[in-house]
Protein backbone atom coordinates (compact mmCIF):
# COMPACT_ATOMS: atom_id res chain seq x y z
CA UNK A 1 0.00 0.00 0.00
CA UNK A 2 1.46 3.30 -1.14
CA UNK A 3 2.78 5.62 1.60
CA UNK A 4 0.74 8.72 2.04
CA UNK A 5 2.83 12.40 1.46
CA UNK A 6 2.60 13.95 5.04
CA UNK A 7 1.93 18.20 4.13
CA UNK A 8 4.09 20.65 4.82
CA UNK A 9 2.89 23.51 7.05
CA UNK A 10 4.42 27.02 6.43
CA UNK A 11 3.14 28.29 9.56
CA UNK A 12 5.95 28.55 11.62
CA UNK A 13 7.89 30.36 8.96
CA UNK A 14 5.39 32.71 8.24
CA UNK A 15 4.85 33.52 11.85
CA UNK A 16 8.97 34.50 12.66
CA UNK A 17 8.75 36.21 8.92
CA UNK A 18 5.65 38.64 11.08
CA UNK A 19 8.02 38.77 14.17
CA UNK A 20 11.23 39.71 12.79
CA UNK A 21 9.41 42.18 10.40
CA UNK A 22 7.62 43.69 13.69
CA UNK A 23 10.63 44.22 16.00
CA UNK A 24 12.70 45.81 13.09
CA UNK A 25 9.79 48.37 12.51
CA UNK A 26 9.86 48.88 16.19
CA UNK A 27 13.31 49.39 16.49
CA UNK A 28 13.63 51.95 13.21
CA UNK A 29 10.84 53.86 15.21
CA UNK A 30 12.81 53.87 18.20
CA UNK A 31 15.73 55.28 16.40
CA UNK A 32 13.65 57.83 14.96
CA UNK A 33 12.01 58.73 17.83
CA UNK A 34 15.40 59.46 19.89
CA UNK A 35 17.33 60.70 17.07
CA UNK A 36 14.27 63.65 16.84
CA UNK A 37 14.38 64.36 21.02
CA UNK A 38 18.12 64.82 20.90
CA UNK A 39 18.11 67.06 17.61
CA UNK A 40 14.74 69.30 19.84
CA UNK A 41 17.32 69.09 23.14
CA UNK A 42 19.49 70.65 21.12
CA UNK A 43 17.50 73.44 19.92
CA UNK A 44 16.47 73.81 23.25
CA UNK A 45 20.03 74.13 24.55
CA UNK A 46 21.13 76.31 21.76
CA UNK A 47 18.54 79.23 22.85
CA UNK A 48 18.96 78.63 26.30
CA UNK A 49 22.34 79.46 26.25
CA UNK A 50 21.82 82.50 23.31
CA UNK A 51 19.69 84.00 26.05
CA UNK A 52 22.49 83.54 28.66
CA UNK A 53 24.83 85.22 26.64
CA UNK A 54 22.66 88.84 26.44
CA UNK A 55 21.76 88.63 29.64
CA UNK A 56 25.58 88.68 30.53
CA UNK A 57 26.55 90.95 28.23
CA UNK A 58 23.65 93.35 29.59
CA UNK A 59 25.02 92.86 32.87
CA UNK A 60 28.59 93.73 31.86
CA UNK A 61 27.50 96.56 29.86
CA UNK A 62 26.01 97.48 32.90
CA UNK A 63 29.03 97.54 35.20
CA UNK A 64 30.44 99.34 32.60
CA UNK A 65 28.03 102.35 32.84
CA UNK A 66 28.40 102.12 36.44
CA UNK A 67 32.08 102.52 36.60
CA UNK A 68 32.00 104.92 33.78
CA UNK A 69 29.27 107.29 36.54
CA UNK A 70 31.62 106.95 39.42
CA UNK A 71 34.82 107.35 37.37
CA UNK A 72 32.38 110.86 36.39
CA UNK A 73 31.90 110.87 39.70
CA UNK A 74 35.38 111.12 41.29
CA UNK A 75 36.65 113.85 38.51
CA UNK A 76 33.61 116.04 39.36
CA UNK A 77 34.53 115.88 43.09
CA UNK A 78 38.04 116.38 42.11
CA UNK A 79 37.34 119.90 40.11
CA UNK A 80 35.28 120.78 43.11
CA UNK A 81 37.93 120.52 45.36
CA UNK A 82 40.23 122.46 42.91
CA UNK A 83 37.37 124.98 42.49
CA UNK A 84 37.19 125.38 46.23
CA UNK A 85 40.90 126.00 46.63
CA UNK A 86 40.46 128.67 43.57
CA UNK A 87 38.32 130.81 45.54
CA UNK A 88 40.11 130.83 48.41
CA UNK A 89 43.06 132.03 46.27
CA UNK A 90 40.71 134.75 45.15
CA UNK A 91 39.43 135.20 48.43
CA UNK A 92 42.53 136.12 49.94
CA UNK A 93 43.99 138.59 46.96
CA UNK A 94 40.39 140.38 47.58
CA UNK A 95 41.50 140.70 51.11
CA UNK A 96 45.11 142.28 49.64
CA UNK A 97 43.24 144.86 47.35
CA UNK A 98 40.99 146.00 50.32
CA UNK A 99 43.70 146.73 52.75
CA UNK A 100 45.44 148.43 50.15
CA UNK A 101 42.46 150.89 49.47
CA UNK A 102 42.47 151.61 52.68
CA UNK A 103 46.11 152.06 52.82
CA UNK A 104 45.76 154.42 49.52
CA UNK A 105 42.42 156.23 51.08
CA UNK A 106 44.35 156.82 54.26
CA UNK A 107 47.50 157.90 52.73
CA UNK A 108 45.71 160.12 50.18
CA UNK A 109 48.47 159.37 47.88
CA UNK A 110 46.16 158.02 45.45
CA UNK A 111 44.62 159.07 42.59
CA UNK A 112 40.34 158.72 42.67
CA UNK A 113 40.83 156.80 39.25
CA UNK A 114 43.55 154.43 40.59
CA UNK A 115 40.95 153.49 44.06
CA UNK A 116 37.66 153.55 41.85
CA UNK A 117 39.70 150.81 39.17
CA UNK A 118 40.63 148.90 42.27
CA UNK A 119 37.24 148.88 43.79
CA UNK A 120 36.15 147.31 40.20
CA UNK A 121 38.42 144.93 40.64
CA UNK A 122 37.33 143.60 43.73
CA UNK A 123 33.54 143.85 42.46
CA UNK A 124 34.81 141.28 39.62
CA UNK A 125 36.72 139.19 42.48
CA UNK A 126 33.37 139.17 44.56
CA UNK A 127 31.46 137.90 41.30
CA UNK A 128 33.94 135.23 40.49
CA UNK A 129 34.06 133.97 44.14
CA UNK A 130 30.11 134.30 44.14
CA UNK A 131 30.00 131.71 40.54
CA UNK A 132 32.98 129.26 42.57
CA UNK A 133 30.56 128.70 45.20
CA UNK A 134 27.14 128.18 43.35
CA UNK A 135 29.11 125.85 41.47
CA UNK A 136 29.94 124.09 44.41
CA UNK A 137 26.83 123.63 45.67
CA UNK A 138 25.52 122.84 42.69
CA UNK A 139 27.46 119.84 42.13
CA UNK A 140 28.16 118.59 45.99
CA UNK A 141 31.53 117.52 45.48
CA UNK A 142 32.78 115.89 48.76
CA UNK A 143 36.00 113.80 47.48
CA UNK A 144 38.93 115.27 49.65
CA UNK A 145 41.79 113.19 47.08
CA UNK A 146 41.87 111.35 43.88
CA UNK A 147 41.43 107.80 44.00
CA UNK A 148 41.91 105.17 41.04
CA UNK A 149 41.17 101.79 41.06
CA UNK A 150 41.66 99.15 38.89
CA UNK A 151 39.50 97.32 36.56
CA UNK A 152 35.90 97.56 37.02
CA UNK A 153 35.71 97.10 40.58
CA UNK A 154 34.74 100.30 41.76
CA UNK A 155 32.08 99.46 43.61
CA UNK A 156 29.21 101.44 45.93
CA UNK A 157 29.93 100.30 49.23
CA UNK A 158 27.01 101.95 51.79
CA UNK A 159 29.97 103.02 53.90
CA UNK A 160 28.70 105.99 55.95
CA UNK A 161 31.52 108.23 54.74
CA UNK A 162 30.24 111.70 56.68
CA UNK A 163 31.38 113.08 60.15
CA UNK A 164 33.15 115.98 61.10
CA UNK A 165 35.72 113.76 63.18
CA UNK A 166 36.66 110.72 61.22
CA UNK A 167 38.47 108.27 62.85
CA UNK A 168 40.48 105.37 60.79
CA UNK A 169 41.49 102.65 63.21
CA UNK A 170 44.01 100.45 60.86
CA UNK A 171 44.85 96.74 61.99
CA UNK A 172 48.59 95.73 61.72
CA UNK A 173 49.35 92.46 63.34
CA UNK A 174 50.79 89.86 61.59
CA UNK A 175 47.61 88.06 60.60
CA UNK A 176 47.16 90.79 57.88
CA UNK A 177 49.59 89.35 55.69
CA UNK A 178 47.32 86.68 54.74
CA UNK A 179 43.86 84.70 55.00
CA UNK A 180 45.81 81.04 56.22
CA UNK A 181 47.81 80.55 59.50
CA UNK A 182 50.18 78.59 57.21
CA UNK A 183 50.61 81.68 54.81
CA UNK A 184 50.94 84.27 57.54
CA UNK A 185 54.25 82.46 58.99
CA UNK A 186 55.18 81.49 55.89
CA UNK A 187 55.45 85.30 54.87
CA UNK A 188 56.77 86.32 58.23
CA UNK A 189 59.99 84.73 57.28
CA UNK A 190 60.19 86.37 53.74
CA UNK A 191 61.68 89.52 52.74
CA UNK A 192 60.20 92.60 53.38
CA UNK A 193 59.19 93.40 49.78
CA UNK A 194 57.74 89.90 49.91
CA UNK A 195 55.35 91.24 53.16
CA UNK A 196 54.63 94.50 51.71
CA UNK A 197 53.32 92.75 48.90
CA UNK A 198 51.09 90.57 49.70
CA UNK A 199 47.95 90.08 48.97
CA UNK A 200 45.67 90.86 51.81
CA UNK A 201 48.21 93.71 53.02
CA UNK A 202 47.77 95.56 49.97
CA UNK A 203 43.80 95.52 50.21
CA UNK A 204 44.24 96.70 53.40
CA UNK A 205 46.18 100.01 52.42
CA UNK A 206 44.02 100.09 49.21
CA UNK A 207 41.48 100.71 52.16
CA UNK A 208 42.71 103.17 53.80
CA UNK A 209 43.81 105.21 50.42
CA UNK A 210 40.12 105.17 49.06
CA UNK A 211 38.81 105.91 52.81
CA UNK A 212 40.75 108.92 52.88
CA UNK A 213 39.94 110.04 49.22
CA UNK A 214 36.01 110.10 50.11
CA UNK A 215 36.65 112.13 52.97
CA UNK A 216 34.72 114.97 53.59
CA UNK A 217 36.27 117.99 52.21
CA UNK A 218 35.31 120.21 55.56
CA UNK A 219 35.72 117.56 58.23
CA UNK A 220 38.80 116.55 59.95
CA UNK A 221 40.21 112.50 60.67
CA UNK A 222 43.33 110.82 62.22
CA UNK A 223 45.30 107.29 61.56
CA UNK A 224 45.31 105.23 63.97
CA UNK A 225 47.90 102.03 63.73
CA UNK A 226 47.38 99.01 66.14
CA UNK A 227 48.56 95.66 67.01
CA UNK A 228 49.19 94.75 70.46
CA UNK A 229 49.43 98.65 71.09
CA UNK A 230 48.23 101.49 69.44
CA UNK A 231 49.97 104.94 67.67
CA UNK A 232 49.23 107.54 65.79
CA UNK A 233 50.41 107.17 62.16
CA UNK A 234 51.94 110.31 62.00
CA UNK A 235 53.29 110.92 65.29
CA UNK A 236 53.55 115.14 65.37
CA UNK A 237 50.46 115.15 65.35
CA UNK A 238 49.89 113.22 68.98
CA UNK A 239 46.63 113.75 70.17
CA UNK A 240 45.03 116.09 68.26
CA UNK A 241 42.58 116.34 64.32
CA UNK A 242 43.95 116.67 61.17
CA UNK A 243 42.28 119.14 59.08
CA UNK A 244 41.31 117.08 55.82
CA UNK A 245 42.30 120.30 53.21
CA UNK A 246 45.42 120.20 54.15
CA UNK A 247 46.72 117.99 50.98
CA UNK A 248 50.27 117.46 51.90
CA UNK A 249 49.43 116.41 55.79
CA UNK A 250 46.66 113.85 54.36
CA UNK A 251 49.66 112.36 51.55
CA UNK A 252 52.09 112.13 54.77
CA UNK A 253 49.90 110.19 56.14
CA UNK A 254 48.79 107.49 53.87
CA UNK A 255 52.71 107.74 52.67
CA UNK A 256 53.39 106.76 56.61
CA UNK A 257 50.83 103.99 56.17
CA UNK A 258 52.50 102.24 53.46
CA UNK A 259 56.14 102.26 55.00
CA UNK A 260 54.57 99.61 58.22
CA UNK A 261 55.32 95.79 58.15
CA UNK A 262 52.45 93.80 60.19
CA UNK A 263 53.67 92.00 63.19
CA UNK A 264 52.82 91.02 66.53
CA UNK A 265 49.12 90.46 67.96
CA UNK A 266 45.70 92.00 68.25
CA UNK A 267 44.74 94.26 71.23
CA UNK A 268 41.25 96.11 70.33
CA UNK A 269 40.81 96.64 74.48
CA UNK A 270 44.21 98.95 73.82
CA UNK A 271 43.31 100.18 70.65
CA UNK A 272 39.85 101.47 71.82
CA UNK A 273 41.76 102.97 75.32
CA UNK A 274 44.13 104.79 72.75
CA UNK A 275 40.91 106.76 71.17
CA UNK A 276 40.91 108.48 75.06
CA UNK A 277 44.41 110.56 73.41
CA UNK A 278 42.31 112.46 71.09
CA UNK A 279 41.43 116.14 72.17
CA UNK A 280 37.74 114.83 71.74
CA UNK A 281 35.68 112.05 70.59
CA UNK A 282 35.06 110.98 67.03
CA UNK A 283 31.87 110.97 65.21
CA UNK A 284 32.65 107.91 63.21
CA UNK A 285 34.71 105.31 62.96
CA UNK A 286 36.46 103.09 60.55
CA UNK A 287 38.14 99.98 62.06
CA UNK A 288 39.56 97.80 59.19
CA UNK A 289 40.54 94.15 60.89
CA UNK A 290 40.80 90.79 59.96
CA UNK A 291 38.97 88.92 63.49
CA UNK A 292 38.55 88.84 66.60
CA UNK A 293 41.92 89.94 69.27
CA UNK A 294 44.09 87.47 70.35
CA UNK A 295 45.01 89.19 73.70
CA UNK A 296 43.39 91.66 75.96
CA UNK A 297 45.23 94.73 77.87
CA UNK A 298 48.49 92.29 78.67
CA UNK A 299 49.95 89.70 76.47
CA UNK A 300 48.80 86.39 77.72
CA UNK A 301 50.77 84.17 79.28
CA UNK A 302 50.30 80.77 76.61
CA UNK A 303 51.11 80.45 73.21
CA UNK A 304 47.81 79.51 72.22
CA UNK A 305 44.68 81.10 72.52
CA UNK A 306 40.95 79.66 72.07
CA UNK A 307 38.16 81.05 70.24
CA UNK A 308 36.06 81.32 73.54
CA UNK A 309 38.90 83.31 75.10
CA UNK A 310 39.33 85.88 71.91
CA UNK A 311 35.33 86.13 72.28
CA UNK A 312 35.72 87.73 75.71
CA UNK A 313 38.65 89.91 75.07
CA UNK A 314 36.49 91.43 71.77
CA UNK A 315 33.59 92.05 74.40
CA UNK A 316 35.49 93.83 77.25
CA UNK A 317 37.27 95.79 73.98
CA UNK A 318 33.77 96.82 72.32
CA UNK A 319 32.55 98.54 76.15
CA UNK A 320 35.35 101.28 75.84
CA UNK A 321 34.03 102.31 72.83
CA UNK A 322 32.39 106.20 72.68
CA UNK A 323 28.93 105.88 72.94
CA UNK A 324 26.10 106.94 70.06
CA UNK A 325 29.21 106.82 67.63
CA UNK A 326 28.74 104.86 64.28
CA UNK A 327 31.26 101.68 63.70
CA UNK A 328 32.38 100.66 60.19
CA UNK A 329 33.97 97.69 59.74
CA UNK A 330 35.27 96.21 56.96
CA UNK A 331 36.50 92.32 57.37
CA UNK A 332 38.87 90.66 56.07
CA UNK A 333 38.49 87.03 57.35
CA UNK A 334 41.06 84.94 58.95
CA UNK A 335 40.94 81.22 58.55
CA UNK A 336 39.61 79.60 62.17
CA UNK A 337 38.04 82.86 63.55
CA UNK A 338 34.36 82.04 62.13
CA UNK A 339 32.73 83.99 65.13
CA UNK A 340 34.16 87.48 63.85
CA UNK A 341 32.16 88.28 60.83
CA UNK A 342 28.90 88.08 62.99
CA UNK A 343 30.11 89.46 66.18
CA UNK A 344 31.79 92.54 63.96
CA UNK A 345 28.28 92.55 61.97
CA UNK A 346 26.09 93.18 65.41
CA UNK A 347 28.66 95.79 66.63
CA UNK A 348 28.18 97.81 63.18
CA UNK A 349 24.08 97.37 63.48
CA UNK A 350 24.05 98.05 67.02
CA UNK A 351 26.16 101.49 66.39
CA UNK A 352 24.42 102.78 63.24
CA UNK A 353 27.28 101.73 60.83
CA UNK A 354 27.72 99.61 58.18
CA UNK A 355 29.56 96.26 57.84
CA UNK A 356 31.75 95.02 54.60
CA UNK A 357 33.70 91.78 53.76
CA UNK A 358 35.46 93.09 50.22
CA UNK A 359 36.22 91.42 47.47
CA UNK A 360 40.18 89.81 46.90
CA UNK A 361 39.93 92.48 43.95
CA UNK A 362 38.41 96.11 46.28
CA UNK A 363 38.71 99.02 45.89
Amino acid sequence: MPRRKRQATTFNLSFLDIMSCGFGAVVLVFLIIDHSIEIQIQSVNAEVLSEVNLLEEDIREGEEGLVRLRNAISSRDLDIVEAQGRARVVTDELDRLEALIASLEESEVSETTDVDALKAEINSLEERIQQLREAAEADGGRSAREFQGEGNRQYLTGLKLGGNRIAIMLDVSASMLAPEVVNVIRLRNQSEAKQRSARKWVQALGTVDWLTAQLPTGSRYQIILFNTEARFALPDTQGRWMEVANSNELERGTTAVREILPSGGTSLYNAFTFLNQLESQPDNIFLITDGLPTQGKDTPRSNTISGPARLKYYRKAIDLLPSNVPINVVLSPMEGDPMAAAEFWKLAQNTGGSFMAPAEDWP
